[in-house]
């Protein structure tokens, strides 16, 4: 499907990505069965779905922060939508939100800074998560960010100093992951990596 302006005139979800100064309301009416994320004003698209060992690390982190968090935070996962500004909408693999700042959900999505995000690196979002991320979640006040390499299983922490992040700390094996920002966290990444089959890479033929 396209995309309708005001004035009637259709353009696709592809001309639209050439285009700057889009709002969230752009961004909302495109259906055409992609995901996108809006980036200081410009569309971008996200890569394809990701690989099964992508999302078999995100459920686990998941599964093992509910574990102790989740009778103070809210843990969501991608697809949904991080309304950080009329100009920014990220989609994080993971979200934590305190349950007692549930003034920030919508039926949109997140409206402002969560108090965690989390990110699983591929190859195609590599610079997206380390370089473009980075600087929009600091941007945006979010307190925390990981930044998970899903086959070496190693957890990057950075938290938010005035406007910028600093690594905090770096988690691997049977280090216990822990958060100054949010005490209930605790488990390591042994466990979460040691549920993870061997997934094997096949050519379609």
């Amino acid at each position: 499907m396209g995309y309708k302006y005001k004035n009637n005139n259709y353009k696709s979800s592809k001309d639209l990505m050439k285009e700057s100064g889009l709002t969230y309301d752009d961004y909302a009416s495109i259906d055409d069965g992609n995901y996108y994320e809006l980036a200081g004003g410009k569309l971008e698209m996200m890569s394809p779905a990701p690989s099964v060992n992508h999302q078999l690390v995100v459920y686990e982190i998941q599964k093992n922060i509910a574990r102790s968090c989740e009778s103070d935070y809210l843990i969501l996962f991608a697809p949904v939508d991080v309304i950080l500004s009329n100009t920014e909408v990220r989609q994080p693999d993971l979200v934590l939100v305190n349950r007692k700042r549930l003034d920030i959900l919508s039926n949109r999505g997140i409206e402002g800074a969560p108090d965690l995000v989390v990110e699983i690196l591929s190859p195609s979002t590599l610079k997206r998560d380390k370089i473009d991320k980075l600087k929009s979640y600091a941007k945006s006040q979010i307190p925390e960010y990981w930044i998970v390499e899903p086959v070496s299983g190693i957890l990057e922490e950075y938290i938010l100093h005035t406007e910028h992040y600093e690594l905090f700390n770096v988690f691997q094996n049977n280090e216990q992951v822990t958060s100054p920002q949010i005490p209930c966290i605790s488990f390591t990444m042994s466990e979460v990596m040691n549920n993870i089959p061997t997934i094997k890479d096949h050519d379609i033929e």
